[in-house]
């Protein structure tokens, strides 16, 4: 770990380091490089030789580096014993230390680089870097508040009126929650990414949820209308996965626990669904030309979907039903069992999946004469359709509030035409009917649906500001950017508690050096049993996972 060589000693002279008093029980700070016995008082501090604070910074890294890395430590470090730095109690306040206050005050982090550095070297910041790359944080969440009362906002309702900025504490830890089903999703595809023949899609897969009081009750699959030659099989046969037209996306599962139904003052039924990850899928992505939604007749303002979202969804497979099919059947199943009870669907998706949610929702807001209220939570989502589709969605009262990180290129796709938000101006200037025409004639009139909440990657503090397209649409980069979004004006979170382990092992070229040259060292950072499971060599797909090999 290279901690000095991250701190320019070159205008180190534009502020000074202060020498704080380090004092644990009686015993001195092995963080402290000046030794200092109790018993010396204010005034013989005065007789000590003087210390520049180049030397002063050079020293204190140096026992702060060989504190935090103990060759042959075989468990992680004690906190508990590490000292916590404190102004000595005084009396009364010198001139010298009204200054100092006043300086720091001002903030001068912001001005000079340097001090930026010297405090995030600081022990306290350091340590807490230490607790996120543990993989034992990884369940240091927020506490789960009782929802019962307001669980129909948080479910959008009000489309999440006064909860998004500032992001309200519950919402961010139920949005968390819901990306984690669909991370889910990613895993158990990974682990077994081929259907086989005698596959049975009525007998759910085992699917290791974030949350042990809900169920799987149903495996979704997804099944191209397009296929490749025969021949690439034969030439690639430990590949096949990535060229079969049908796949496992996604899953249905249901809240069974009663303590968490109280909690959340609902039965929660989630439809948790991956992004792209085969050949084909990709395939459809590209198949971009607006298309009418079957049953619609030709008339001004129709909803309209891309053709290859809309393929995805209605294709069956050879013994597998359509994602419609499947998802409409058991939600209607899920409806009739629980009949009495207070229900909410949740449709959670990214990417390809966050696509899927919308057709999803649109299906099953309207199954039965009483379905419950639909919301979806979709993660760096496509558009998917026009704004007569969006319209239909608002008209059958689905809400859908959508993550959009703003250095995301997936959000701004498909579509030729301007933004939602210069549309809307344009709308307000008179200028409704040209847009009108538009949307009904052209093929790539594409509009956003819901609300949005906007991350940004320049945000972090861990993350590099000019991040790769990989990583700005990767999931868990998403889900670390909500964990510490605040609001649109404010900074990172400081307390945020998502581990980084994983985001590090998935994206560390694009994770500021300072902190994967922490990550490598730290002994108590075992990635690879925690998220490494055995796979055959594949795409990138947008929420990458890690290989035994990597």
């Amino acid at each position: 770990m290279q901690v000095a060589a991250t701190l320019s000693t070159n205008n180190t002279h534009f502020f000074q380091v202060r020498r704080p008093s380090f004092k644990c029980n009686g015993y001195l700070s092995p963080l402290n490089p000046i030794t200092r016995a109790t018993s010396i008082n204010a005034r013989s501090l005065k007789t000590i030789a003087p210390v520049t604070s180049t030397e002063m910074t050079k020293k204190h890294l140096s026992n702060l580096e060989k504190l935090l890395q103990k060759k042959g430590q075989s468990h992680p470090v004690d906190y508990s014993s590490v000292p916590v730095i404190q102004e000595p109690m005084k009396q009364g306040k010198t001139g010298e230390n009204r200054g100092r206050n006043l300086l720091e005050g001002l903030n001068l982090a912001r001005i000079w680089p340097e001090m930026k550095a010297a405090e995030e070297m600081s022990p306290r910041h350091l340590i807490r870097l230490h607790r996120m790359l543990s993989n034992k944080s990884m369940d240091e969440y927020s506490p789960r508040n009782n929802l019962g009362s307001r669980w129909k906002e948080y479910h959008g309702c009000k489309d999440w009126l006064g909860l998004l900025d500032p992001l309200d504490e519950n919402l961010r830890r139920e949005l968390v929650r819901y990306g984690e089903f669909i991370q889910a999703a990613y895993h158990c595809f990974h682990s077994d990414p081929a259907t086989s023949a005698e596959e049975n899609p009525d007998v759910a897969r085992n699917v290791s949820l974030p949350d042990r009081s809900y169920k799987v009750t149903k495996s979704l699959y997804a099944t191209s209308s397009i296929g490749l030659p025969k021949w690439v099989d034969d030439v690639a046969p430990d590949l096949g996965w990535m060229t079969q037209r049908s796949s496992w996306i996604g899953y249905i599962a249901v809240c069974d626990d009663k303590t968490e139904i109280q909690r959340m003052g609902r039965r929660d039924i989630v439809i948790a669904l991956r992004g792209t990850a085969t050949c084909l899928e990709w395939g459809e992505n590209v198949r971009d030309l607006l298309v009418q939604m079957p049953g619609e007749n030709e008339s001004e303002g129709q909803p309209k979907v891309e053709c290859g979202f809309l393929s995805l969804y209605q294709t069956s497979g050879t013994k597998i039903p359509s994602l419609a099919e499947s998802v409409v059947n058991e939600v209607k199943r899920l409806i009739e069992m629980y009949k009495g009870e207070s229900l909410s669907i949740i449709v959670a998706g990214h990417s390809l999946g966050a696509a899927l949610a919308l057709l999803v929702a649109d299906d099953i807001s309207t199954c039965a004469p009483d379905a419950p209220p639909v919301a979806v939570f979709s993660f760096g989502g496509p558009r998917v359709g026009n704004k007569g589709f969006a319209n239909r969605l608002e008209s059958e009262n689905v809400k859908v509030l959508r993550i959009v990180n703003k250095q995301d290129v997936i959000t701004k796709v498909p579509g030729m035409f301007v933004s939602e938000a210069i549309d809307k101006k344009l709308r307000e200037a008179g200028a409704a009917g040209v847009l009108n025409l538009l949307d009904n004639s052209m093929p790539w009139a594409y509009s956003h649906v819901g609300t949005e909440l906007r991350v940004d990657t320049t945000k972090s503090p861990f993350l590099k500001p000019d991040a790769d397209i990989a990583c700005c649409h990767d999931l868990e980069a998403y889900l670390h950017l909500v964990d510490g979004y605040l609001g649109s004006n404010e900074s990172f979170r400081p307390n945020a508690k998502r581990s980084l382990a994983k985001l590090l092992n998935e994206q560390s070229a694009n994770i500021k050096k300072l902190y994967t040259s922490k990550g490598k060292d730290l002994s108590s950072l075992n990635l690879n049993r925690e998220f490494s499971f055995p796979r055959p060599s594949c795409l990138r797909s947008p929420s990458v996972l890690p290989s035994p090999s990597s």
